[in-house]
């Protein structure tokens, strides 16, 4: 109460049922309540104005003091109106209302002798018949009161407990040694105290209760004058909980899947020793299998194995089909035994109550079920531990079917279904063990799909792995039982071979490229693909799992080198060339990074004129430890190792500026000729590069010339034609090179851009003497003339071969017969020689 209470009714309106009376400091009553108005049989305006000492004696403002703030409790007598009393239980205290003191007094009746008798009366019924027990000790200790629940609970007879202290009720077993102190700590805060701890019941078995001891303390001195203890018999519970640890510590252990349901068997036996239990798993074929049936005659735990679950499969098997709980009371007259009633009857078992353990997804994993030696039905305790045993299994076995699922992605490729690395390494480990005790060979073989990576860019991956999946089928049919095909990763198949030697691994590898290059249908198209296979052999090419796999792939990669579609079989001299490009491929790296590659120039020359066409530019790298690399070596070395668009962009780079620097220097060189590789065409990135140098260098685009071979004319890369035309409509021509020794299509000659084709070196070597040579030179410059292009031959080294192509109609020549290549400062100098011969 506080100086901001609206008004005293609204206050005494809030304090609820009691009787409520305001004084002043005059003692006069300025206000009471309805309740008030009841108990001293007054009305409000008959009150008002008294001294509060008539209707409460003692309660004078006087005696309160003027510090007094809280309430102080009182036991009175109250005196009505009509002279009669009332036992109360009075409070008195101070508050503030509008800057004026007052008091407020609040009267509690208590109940008359009769009604409390009365009350006593009921509350004893109820302590006599409740299932709790009920204790009541004195201040001391001592127990004064025990109901019937709690002598039965301790089976101690109608006064065992009465006389006894609860130290002695309560603390005489070792382990309740700290109970004592918990309740004396209680006792001396004045609060409840709730603990569960072990007493000696029945027969000295063991009983867990949780007692709840309240104190009870008078009123008005604050002394303790009794205990109320409250115990209830929680064993079953603590049982089940014990239960539930066991098999969450097996759990937790990672203990195998058997041994947590023997666990779980075994102790609900324990838990209801006169029924024998089991718990039988659901197979994939749908037929029941013995997980644990510790409790049951082997025989009859034999004879279950296998039954299919069914609507008339027993009590198990019923329970598995219906997906709900199946009682049967009595086997011998149960329609749902009737196909295997031969079995329980003998082994002394009349009835049997099956529950169904269900996962999360609702499938139905096994069955939790109670035999009974005499027909009788669940009973609440049953009840509860089926239940909690049936949840404990089903958490288990989810628990089992996610290590199964975790093991299967570990070890399983998740698109093929095939092993995938892991598991095929450890699969070729067994393999090379049992081939060492037999003596007998292996064979190794990884096949990877050619230009897959093509089909996922232009066709999208869902294709890809349409593709993957049907190769993976492929491979699967062809191999021998006892034979492993797994998936390491993308497009590659890993295939081990036992007993196998390398006339069979030659055999096996031609098989499966001709199965996997039979068309395959995904997305409404047909795609024939080609693969390459390396392959090794134990104990040829390695003794173990890590270096024959190596050795494969090693094998492999040369198989690709040498054109795709075919097999190859390790060798160290294999083994030696692939360190050997290992260590190049870092050097090349660093040497890029470094910007230690260099440019060197070919003249170019027109055979009528012998005027200066154009140069060529050829890339050079001389490395501090391997010495001079010729770009045969380190070109195709940057394709392989992802490093050539790298080359390409310095190369068209280093060529705008060199030509740049000419032009200022009064060099007249109409062109550089830079050569691309293909996969810089696929990215098509390479057009953007192209065009960025010719702004940065103030150039033309004829000043640029752009080489390609016919494998951009190959590649079905749907990239490699959009780049070329990208690069023509900057105004950059493009010249084939190398024309003439490839496959070329004269179709996919005339849908790119090509202004000018390039009679390759290997024509000139028999151009004078060979009329077959002559015939092929001629045939290419007529394929050039009719398609509108300028002709190149390139190896001119004498005159008479320059004669000839002159003849033919060639337009320009370059060879050692013009100049070998130069070095950029030289080619003012080659120019002013020339011009002055």
């Amino acid at each position: 109460m506080d100086g901001k209470m609206a008004d005293r009714p609204a206050a005494a309106r809030a304090l609820g049922r009691e009787a409520v009376v305001f004084f002043d400091q005059n003692n006069l009553v300025t206000f009471i309540n309805t309740d008030a108005e009841r108990l001293w049989g007054l009305s409000q305006a008959e009150a008002i104005g008294r001294d509060v000492g008539e209707l409460i004696p003692g309660a004078h403002a006087s005696s309160r003091g003027k510090d007094v703030v809280p309430a102080i409790e009182l036991a009175l007598d109250i005196v009505r109106d009509d002279g009669s009393r009332v036992e109360g239980i009075v409070s008195v205290t101070r508050a503030q209302h509008k800057r004026e003191t007052c008091y407020v007094a609040l009267v509690r009746p208590m109940l008359n002798g009769a009604a409390h008798n009365k009350s006593l009366a009921a509350l004893t019924a109820v302590a006599e018949k409740t299932d709790r027990g009920v204790i009541v000790a004195d201040a001391y200790g001592k127990v004064i009161y025990g109901n019937p629940a709690f002598h039965d609970m301790l089976d101690a007879g109608s006064d065992g407990a009465a006389g006894l202290t609860l130290a002695e009720l309560f603390c005489g077993r070792l382990e309740n040694a700290d109970f004592a102190e918990h309740v004396q700590d209680a006792l001396d805060r004045r609060v409840a105290l709730s603990e569960d701890v072990p007493l000696k019941g029945k027969s000295g078995m063991e009983v867990w209760v949780s007692a709840n001891v309240t104190p009870v303390v008078d009123r008005q001195s604050g002394d303790l004058e009794q205990l109320v203890v409250v115990v209830a018999d929680i064993t079953h519970t603590r049982l089940v909980e014990d239960l539930q640890r066991q098999v969450l510590s097996a759990l937790a252990a990672d203990a195998p899947m058997a041994d947590i349901m023997d666990v779980l068997c075994r102790q609900a036996h324990l838990l209801a020793p006169e029924v024998l239990c089991s718990i039988m798993g659901i197979t994939p074929d749908d037929r029941l299998t013995v997980l644990a049936a510790p409790s049951l005659p082997a025989e009859f735990a034999a004879a279950l194995e296998g039954i299919a679950i069914g609507p008339r499969a027993g009590s198990c098997g019923t329970a598995a089909f219906r997906g709900t709980p199946v009682l049967v009371e009595d086997i011998a007259s149960s329609p749902l035994w009737e196909d295997h009633r031969d079995l329980p009857i003998p082994a002394g078992i009349t009835g049997c109550w099956s529950v169904p353990v269900k996962l999360r997804d609702g499938k139905v994993a096994a069955t939790f079920a109670f035999y009974f030696p005499k027909g009788r039905g669940p009973t609440p305790w049953l009840e509860n531990v089926v239940s909690s045993c049936s949840d404990l299994c089903a958490l288990a076995m989810e628990r089992f079917e996610a290590k199964k699922r975790i093991e299967m992605l570990a070890n399983v490729d998740s698109l093929t279904g095939l092993a995938n690395r892991r598991q095929l390494h450890a699969v070729l480990e067994e393999l090379l063990t049992e081939a060492r005790a037999l003596e007998q060979p292996v064979a190794v073989l990884y096949l990877d799909i050619d230009h897959f990576k093509d089909v996922n860019e232009t066709l999208g991956h869902s294709t890809g792995d349409q593709l993957l999946v049907e190769v993976a089928r492929r491979l699967k049919a062809q191999l021998r039982t006892g034979d492993v095909v797994g998936r390491t990763g993308g497009d590659e198949f890993l295939i081990t071979v036992h007993d196998c030697a390398a006339e069979e691994a030659a055999r096996i590898a031609r098989r499966l490229l001709e199965y996997v290059a039979a068309p395959i249908s995904a997305q409404a198209l047909h795609l024939t693909m080609s693969a390459s296979v390396g392959i090794a052999l134990y104990p040829e090419h390695g003794a173990d799992a890590e270096t024959l796999l190596k050795h494969a792939d090693t094998a492999l990669h040369e198989a690709k080198r040498k054109g795709r579609g075919k097999f190859h079989f390790f060798t160290e001299e294999l083994n030696r060339r692939v360190l050997d490009r290992l260590v190049l491929s870092v050097a090349l790296r660093e040497a890029i990074e470094n910007r230690a590659l260099r440019l060197v120039y070919q003249p170019q020359v027109l055979l009528a004129s012998g005027a200066l066409h154009g140069v060529e530019a050829l890339a050079r790298w001389t490395d501090p430890i391997h010495g001079d690399v010729p770009a045969t070596r380190f070109i195709p070395l940057a394709e392989e190792y992802g490093l050539i668009e790298s080359i390409d962009e310095w190369a068209v780079e280093a060529s705008c500026q060199r030509i740049a620097a000419w032009r200022e220097e009064g060099v007249e060189v109409p062109h550089i000729s830079v050569n691309l590789s293909p996969l810089s065409f696929r990215s098509g990135d390479i057009v953007g590069f192209i065009s960025g140098a010719l702004r940065e260098y103030s150039l033309k685009p004829s000043d640029l010339r752009v080489e390609i071979t016919e494998r951009v004319m190959m590649d079905q890369h749907p990239n490699s034609f959009a780049t070329a035309r990208a690069i023509e409509a900057l105004g950059v021509r493009i010249a084939m090179d190398d024309f003439g020794t490839g496959y070329s299509s004269l179709s996919a000659l005339s849908r790119l851009p090509i202004a000018e084709l390039k009679i390759d070196r290997s024509f000139m070597l028999s151009l004078e003497q060979d009329q077959n040579a002559q015939a092929l030179a001629t045939a290419v410059i007529r394929i050039g003339h009719s398609l509108g292009m300028t002709v190149v031959a390139e190896g001119v080294e004498t005159r008479a071969q320059a004669d000839l192509l002159r003849f033919l109609g060639c337009h320009a020549a370059q060879g050692f017969l013009f100049a070998r290549p130069i070095e950029a400062a030289d080619i003012g100098s080659w120019l002013a020689a020339r011009r002055a011969g």
